[in-house]
């Protein structure tokens, strides 16, 4: 599927490029995007990107204050195909996972949870504590996926550009948005494992 609404939040963790890609591939795939970007989120664009805010919204359809709760996002009855956040900070993941809602980012997850829509988190936080941990399984209790941008590397990738794209064309698959993305086992066969010089049998491994 690569129709219909999709809203994106941009939160204050580092990684505004992620949500920067997902705008522009969204778009590429015909989807209609409507965009709200935290206070934090805007601090963090011009730490990490020469891009203004004005251009920062611009790559989506509709971009909305983080104030505006009453924006059209903010009610169920305005539908989408789901939410992603990204990046989403640990603050923002701890608000959705306990059902917080003092903006309008937070607001539009809560939504997306209730009506029972796909909810895509790209968490960057590391390491976890405890309090991190709890939140992420009420997030995936409440239906929501908690998934951080981690790096494949067996696409060989050849630049920072390419491992963004990956993790993203990843998030936004879950959502059902058709990307291309290259895929384990349909760019070669996949390799067998070679034995190690020095390496002990399997046999004898496994007995110690």
């Amino acid at each position: 599927m690569s129709a219909g609404r999709l809203v994106v939040g941009i939160s204050g963790a580092s990684g505004t490029v992620y949500g920067v890609r997902a705008l522009q591939m969204a778009r590429d795939a015909g989807v209609e995007t409507h965009l709200v970007v935290s206070k934090a989120g805007d601090m963090t664009r011009a730490l990490e990107t020469d891009m203004s805010a004005a251009e920062l919204r611009a790559l989506a359809d509709v971009s909305y204050s983080p104030g505006n709760v009453g924006a059209a996002i903010a009610s169920g009855s305005f539908r989408t195909v789901g939410m992603l956040v990204a990046p989403c900070s640990v603050h923002t993941l701890s608000e959705i996972g306990y059902g917080g809602a003092s903006n309008l980012l937070t607001r539009a997850a809560d939504v997306t949870l209730k009506e029972r829509r796909p909810l895509v988190l790209m968490l960057r936080e590391t390491p976890l504590n405890l309090m991190h941990c709890r939140a992420v399984t009420a997030v995936t209790e409440a239906g929501g996926i908690v998934a951080p941008p981690v790096p494949a590397f067996y696409i060989g990738p050849q630049s920072i550009d390419e491992i963004v794209d990956h993790s993203v064309a990843r998030a936004l698959e879950l959502l059902g948005v058709e990307v291309p993305m290259r895929r384990w086992g349909e760019q070669h066969e996949c390799p067998e494992a070679a034995p190690v010089a020095g390496d002990a049998p399997s046999t004898l491994k496994a007995s110690r």
